[in-house]
């Protein structure tokens, strides 16, 4: 299992980096992404610091661990020009926040996260509709099945919607504390849950994710 989508304290969770990292360890995870939520306000300040520390922690455990961001309730017509700045900051992987109808994201969020280079998912994309599914697999955007309270009530619609391309989906925890920590076996059971027959391909696409992260870094 390798979550692309974590939280730290950094933004609304309830770990520090340390914690964070050393708790997936322990869960047997192969390698674990923080992605905090960022806007303009906070991207430079949180990609930085999370940097600036990391490597005295990846060194010391038995997990890969790499830096990203989740550009969080932003303007759409913002997407493109945040992610080129997360990008120049350091971070590896870049999500943005979908449409769930758990929060007030802006419309039309979904359609320009898909139809920005620089992003590589998008979380909990809640009600998506098939043009932006299709756009997402043209430009290689993954979409996400997650495992979070609220938004994984939309899961059934999006593998509904994307159907059996075990192309286009990952699936994550979206993480803010410990108990949020999915395995290989939660991960498994939750893609079956929604209707996919094929979990093993999309617990690929996790691994194939993170190590395109990683060796971009």
């Amino acid at each position: 299992m390798y979550d692309c989508h974590t939280h730290t304290f950094f933004s609304d969770g309830v770990l520090g980096p340390a914690e964070l990292i050393r708790r997936a360890e322990t869960r047997g995870l192969e390698g674990i992404v923080i992605t905090d939520h960022v806007d303009s306000t906070t991207m430079e300040h949180t990609i930085k610091n999370q940097l600036n520390g990391i490597e005295e922690i990846r060194s010391r455990v038995d997990i890969e661990v790499a830096v990203g961001c989740e550009l969080t309730h932003v303007p759409p017509d913002t997407i493109d020009s945040l992610a080129r700045r997360a990008r120049n900051l350091g971070a590896r992987l870049i999500g943005v926040h979908g449409e769930t109808t758990v929060e007030p994201v802006p419309p039309k969020t979904n359609r320009a996260a898909v139809n920005c280079e620089e992003i590589d998912f998008l979380a909990h994309p809640g009600f998506i509709d098939e043009k932006v599914v299709k756009t997402a697999k043209k430009n290689e955007v993954y979409l996400e099945l997650t495992a979070r309270a609220g938004h994984a009530r939309f899961n059934g619609h999006l593998v509904k919607v994307a159907g059996e391309d075990s192309s286009l989906l990952v699936v994550n925890s979206d993480a803010h504390g410990p108990a949020d920590l999915i395995d290989e076996a939660d991960a498994k059971l939750l893609v079956r849950g929604c209707g996919h027959s094929q979990p093993e391909k999309v617990l690929r696409n996790n691994q194939t994710l993170f190590k395109e992260a990683v060796s971009d870094g």
